[in-house]
């Protein structure tokens, strides 16, 4: 279909999303259209930021609910399938459960409008206006039935929680009385032992005396022996220790090249990463943004909080953000944008836990291209956002150490 739009106001933006009828109370994700500034126009583009909440796709149905799809006709206007549509909607969410006397009312104003379409000479307006009063009965009962199900889930919830707070009281009071009956069974056995220890050194003081001569003869000729003993060790330490400080930091070299390899194929599974001498480079396309905007969508969004999550894991890592752009458009536009893009990253990481110290944001606008400008392709290669990763845990790139083989030492015989 073609949509022609005109209008005097100075500013002015049109999207248009899927939903499935007319009074949703909030917009879903689903975007099949949105307006654009035409080659040929004296209009230009402005960003602002905005506040808004959407449904994700598939949000006005539970999950696993066999949902047959409205099969339309051209004899009935659109309004009298979105009100079966509404109807179905609000059943699959509960409302004959949890707001029947809607749902009930949506029904018989559903038949009603059945009837009417069932007419040979149906009255078109009449029937639009019956189709639509079901979709707002219907909204109106799904809407109940929500909120009457999310509040019974926070009370399963808080039920929850005190059954589990109930059960650790007791742990805690069975946890105090084994440790009363553990202290009552030590003070016993220390009892015993004190008096065993009492009759054992009476009868270590008389064998004392008579061992003390022999002692004495054994100590010189230990003496003699232990002198020996010690330089020899000495001279097996020494060489222990030349052999063990080397193969550690061989050790620690490997460690760190086993670390880089698996983080750059853990970043591999969320985003294209490659190995370089500055460290591991994850690639973000520019489809992860709105076009010739810095907001993440939400797959972005998701991809970010996944590198999050892997590199909490290693606070010594840093990540350098770096935005670029293609050569479309004036050099400051680039700059800037590939700065907003680099810094939008780098919040919603540190929104994610990692610490801002550890990160940095540069735009480089179009100064740093990959590919050939004079294609889509390249252009699209050009617009990115690099994710550096770099750090003395993961040392240098993979391959480019060569380590020794490590000395073992031997103790003469």
């Amino acid at each position: 279909s073609k949509l022609d739009v005109t209008t005097d106001l100075q500013a002015f933006a049109l999207i248009v999303t899927a939903e499935p009828y007319y009074a949703v109370r909030r917009p879903s994700n689903v975007v099949v259209l949105e307006n654009s500034v035409r080659r040929d126009t004296a209009g230009g583009t402005e960003f602002v930021d905005a506040k808004y909440e959407l449904i994700d796709r598939g949000g006005y149905i539970p999950t696993g609910y066999n949902f047959d799809p409205v099969i339309l006709s051209a004899r009935l206007p659109l309004e009298f399938f979105e009100a079966r549509n509404a109807v179905r909607i609000a059943k699959s969410a509960g409302a004959d459960r949890y707001a029947s006397e809607s749902y009930e009312k949506a029904v018989r104003q559903m038949n009603e409008a059945d009837a009417m379409a069932s007419t040979r000479h149906e009255n078109r307006k009449s029937l639009i206006s019956v189709s639509r009063e079901v979709v707002q009965t219907a909204e109106d009962a799904r809407e109940i039935s929500v909120k009457h199900m999310d509040e019974e889930r926070a009370e399963g919830e808080r039920r929850a929680g005190r059954g589990r707070e109930t059960a650790a009281n007791n742990r805690a009071d069975d946890e105090s009385q084994r440790r009363a009956n553990a202290e009552a069974a030590s003070a016993q056995a220390d009892h015993e032992r004190n008096e065993a220890n009492r009759q054992n050194n009476n009868a270590q003081a008389a064998a004392q005396q008579s061992a003390e001569a022999q002692a004495d003869a054994e100590r010189d000729r230990n003496d003699a022996q232990h002198r020996q003993h010690v330089a020899e060790a000495d001279s097996d330490r020494d060489r222990a220790a030349a052999a063990s400080s080397d193969a550690q930091l061989q050790q620690a070299v490997r460690d760190r090249e086993q670390l880089r390899a698996n983080l750059l194929q853990q970043f591999n599974l969320i985003l294209e990463t490659r190995d370089t001498a500055r460290g591991l480079v994850v690639n973000m396309s520019d489809v992860l943004f709105d076009s010739g905007k810095y907001t993440l969508r939400p797959l972005a969004r998701e991809k970010l909080a996944k590198i999050s999550g892997i590199v909490l894991a290693y606070p010594s890592l840093r990540l350098a953000v770096e935005g670029n752009t293609d050569s479309v458009g004036t050099e400051l536009y680039n700059q800037e944008l590939s700065e907003q893009r680099a810094e939008g990253v780098r919040s919603y990481l540190t929104q994610q836990g990692v610490p801002e110290a550890s990160t940095t944001a540069h735009g480089f606008g179009k100064t740093r291209p990959i590919a050939s400008n004079d294609t889509s392709e390249g252009r699209q290669q050009n617009r990115r956002v690099e994710l550096v990763v770099s750090g003395e845990v993961i040392g240098t790139r993979i391959g480019t150490i060569v380590l020794q083989p490590v000395a073992t030492a031997t103790s003469p015989q």
